[in-house]
């Protein structure tokens, strides 16, 4: 019998079996290989009814780091960067408390500056580790944390108003008051003692939030650079839901994985991206490569390495597109460590599980096309910016459904669709619509 599990519980899974990475074939290249808005409740199909989760071990992450190292320079091991380290040494990575929720790093993605709503949703989100105390314990600290957001809200909901869009004002004012409705049945949950019932409330608290702050955003924050207005671009947000069909797993049929992709902080490497899945350039491709650290996918049979155009009948890249946070803009060709920009914050880090960024050659910033990863890590100890990942490749989004089965996919499993659920009427420039 299939038991279907919901993605949005948490459930123990084996960890990963690490192996030794290798450099792939086609070209020397890193990640190369030889491949929001919504409230649709997305499933995978699990057999027998186990249960899944992603535990790593401190030793395995650790091992992360190295394997990590090996995959962008080739080198077996991290001996050759002794006399001239590019990372910060262990015990930086292992500090700081890095945000690994892929919903919480989008909301704090989103281009605004509005106080008050981010004072309502720290408490929020904090209702995750309040969640971590064993039992009905665990009550005590949620309902501070709902006390805290609910005063939050009352003393600041004028304020948020203000910094809504002037078109959205309206949806906005009618989602704070479902947000201030939705607090009170959760401090009555609270009350209750019905431990289970916080968390879905919370997610849902947490999706008002979201839509609230999206709808301060009005409309394109900045100009693309002239040399790459004319691509595909992705002007604001959309989702995806990619449905990947499992061979060769006796516990997993299928998974369908939702994605949400930010055009707001990269919106050539997104655009690029939605443009590729209403070719349907994705479906049927394999999975090419699972590693323990990555998932990778995107490159298409034959010769190339990327997507050939059919209007050029040439490789289509996409220049290295990073955010920093500050920046009104994201910085283009270059990473950050080229520019000197050793303390810079990326907007959009290598901190969850099942980060999306785009795949290229090792020493080509401008090379990616195609090929995409997701990665497999634990970020306590390769938090934002204390990595050999952030500044150096262009993140363009986040696993936010079913993430943690990624553990589960293995080379030769095929992703069966990637199809475009929201977000559409934010692309630009469509290259799909040209014929041919």
């Amino acid at each position: 019998m299939v038991a279907i599990i919901s993605c949005n519980s948490y459930y123990p899974l084996a960890a990963s079996k690490w192996i030794n990475p290798t450099l792939p074939t086609k070209a020397s290249t890193f990640l190369t290989t030889p491949k929001y808005n919504s409230h649709k409740h997305v499933q995978c199909q699990l057999q027998n009814g186990q249960q899944k989760g992603r535990p790593f071990s401190l030793k395995e992450c650790a091992i992360s780091i190295i394997l990590a190292a090996e995959l962008i320079t080739g080198i077996p091991s991290l001996d050759a960067y002794a006399a001239n380290p590019p990372l910060p040494d262990l015990s930086v990575l292992i500090s700081g408390p890095p945000i690994k929720d892929p919903g919480a790093l989008l909301r704090y993605a989103l281009p605004i500056n509005n106080k008050a709503v981010r004072e309502v949703q720290k408490p929020l989100e904090d209702i995750s580790e309040s969640l971590k105390i064993a039992g009905v314990k665990a009550l005590d600290s949620v309902e501070r944390n709902v006390r805290q957001a609910s005063r939050a809200l009352k003393q600041g909901k004028t304020l948020i108003i203000s910094g809504l869009a002037e078109a959205k004002k309206d949806r906005g004012a009618e989602l704070l008051d479902k947000l201030e409705v939705g607090m009170e049945e959760l401090q009555r949950t609270v009350e209750d003692r019905n431990r289970d019932a916080v968390a879905p409330k919370q997610k849902e608290l947490l999706q008002y939030i979201g839509d609230v702050e999206e709808d301060m955003v009005d409309g394109f924050p900045y100009e693309v650079p002239e040399e790459y207005k004319n691509m595909p671009l992705l002007k604001g947000r959309a989702a995806v839901d990619m449905k990947v069909k499992v061979k060769d797993n006796p516990n997993l049929e299928e998974c369908v994985f939702r994605i949400v992709l930010d055009g707001y902080n990269a919106p050539v490497t997104a655009g690029n991206f939605v443009d590729l899945v209403q070719r349907h350039f994705y479906d049927g491709m394999e999975i090419q490569r699972v590693d323990g650290f990555v998932v990778q996918t995107g490159d298409p049979d034959g010769p190339a390495e990327g997507f050939i155009d059919p209007s050029t009948e040439k490789t289509r890249t996409i220049p290295l597109e990073i955010m920093v946070d500050g920046e009104k803009g994201p910085v283009y060709e270059a990473t950050l460590e080229e520019l000197g920009l050793y303390k810079a914050q990326t907007k959009l880090p290598f901190n969850a599980f099942g980060t999306m960024a785009m795949a290229r050659e090792e020493f080509e910033n401008n090379s990616a096309s195609s090929q995409i990863f997701w990665l497999l890590k634990e970020s306590e100890l390769t938090p934002s910016n204390a990595n050999i990942l952030d500044g150096r490749y262009a993140v363009f989004g986040y696993v936010t459904e079913n993430e943690d089965f990624l553990a589960d996919v293995k080379v030769g499993d095929v992703i069966e669709s990637i199809k475009l659920v929201s977000g559409l009427d934010n692309l630009v420039n469509p290259s799909y619509k040209i014929a041919g």
